[in-house]
């Protein structure tokens, strides 16, 4: 398909088109895409069909039956001619705008703004911290006791944290003799 003919097309985007097909049937719908075979993208089609049935006495009755199809992809090859129904809808971009000056506003996220002037004294009310008695145990349940024994060399280290790892040893040397008091040999 050359250049010209799919920018002649493109003009036809959005506009309400008649397609007749090879097997006489109509359809009519919006036109929506295109491809290089001519396969088209209808939507809000309907189908026309021409029911032809016979009398008596040579007497022929054509009988007009519609149905509706909405989105539908048309094959190229089907389609014997295509003609304009109706125009595109207008945009009503320009009506869906408000118009005229109005107030910027900042979009907060749930927080009161403090007022110009003062100064903020602490964290904003809910961040400042776990609530009592919510979430967690009592303080006093966090307080490790004053009565525990320290270990020998540790005695800068405060009460309740995790002694640290012994030192590394050096590769190919025996290790160093436990100190007194720190392993119960089992009997």
């Amino acid at each position: 398909m050359s250049m010209a003919r799919s920018s002649r097309m493109l003009h036809y985007i959005n506009y309400r088109m008649r397609y007749t097909l090879s097997d006489s049937r109509v359809l009519v719908g919006t036109f929506m895409a295109f491809d290089r075979h001519m396969n088209l993208v209808v939507s809000d089609a309907e189908e026309y069909r021409i029911i032809k049935t016979k009398k008596g006495q040579g007497l022929n009755e054509e009988k007009y039956e519609k149905r509706a199809l909405g989105l539908i992809i048309l094959r190229g090859d089907t389609i014997v001619s295509m003609t304009i129904e109706g125009p595109p809808p207008p945009d009503n971009d320009e009506k869906l705008t408000p118009g005229g000056p109005g107030i910027a506003k900042a979009a907060g996220r749930g927080l009161p703004i403090a007022p110009v002037g003062q100064a903020i004294s602490g964290p904003p009310v809910g961040l400042a911290g776990p609530i009592r008695g919510v979430g967690g145990p009592m303080p006093s349940m966090m307080v490790p006791p004053g009565g525990m024994p320290r270990p020998p060399g540790f005695a800068g280290q405060p009460p309740g944290l995790p002694l640290p790892p012994p030192p590394m040893m050096p590769r190919g040397l025996a290790p160093p003799p436990m100190p007194p008091g720190m392993f119960a040999p089992r009997g």
